[in-house]
């Protein structure tokens, strides 16, 4: 049975770091591209990074570039997201989710989703 489950999120002040993790069982990061997303109170969800399956080509929103990667052990079946120099404007809760093969930017692509973590950057 398909499953993602979230970890690594809190409260950390501005300029702070965290890492995410998203733990992935049912299916392999071989076959499936994994997203990461955000969705703070009132916005839509947008995505953030994403690490495609194959060549594991990573993908970023360019509010977060340079600041936030996207890495994935294939081993553990876990894909992270480390998250630098955070900003107020980076509390949501965070998302991970699965699409065939390759990363897309629609969220409509993406079958099966964690529960999310919630990440507050406030001092």
């Amino acid at each position: 049975q398909v499953q993602l489950v979230e970890s690594g999120g809190g409260l950390v002040q501005p300029g702070g770091s965290l890492r995410l993790s998203c733990a992935a069982s049912g299916f392999t990061l071989n076959t499936y591209a994994i997203g990461w997303f955000r969705q703070a109170p009132g916005k839509e969800r947008e995505g953030v990074s994403c690490i495609s399956s194959r060549d594991g080509s990573t993908y970023d929103a360019d509010s977060v570039k340079g600041r936030f990667t996207i890495s994935r052990d294939s081993a553990k079946n876990t894909v992270y997201l480390q998250m630098s120099s955070l900003k107020p404007e980076d509390t949501a809760v965070y998302y991970c989710a699965r699409t065939f093969y390759r990363c897309s930017r629609y969220v409509s692509r993406y079958d099966y989703w964690g529960q999310g973590t919630q990440v507050t950057v406030s001092s």
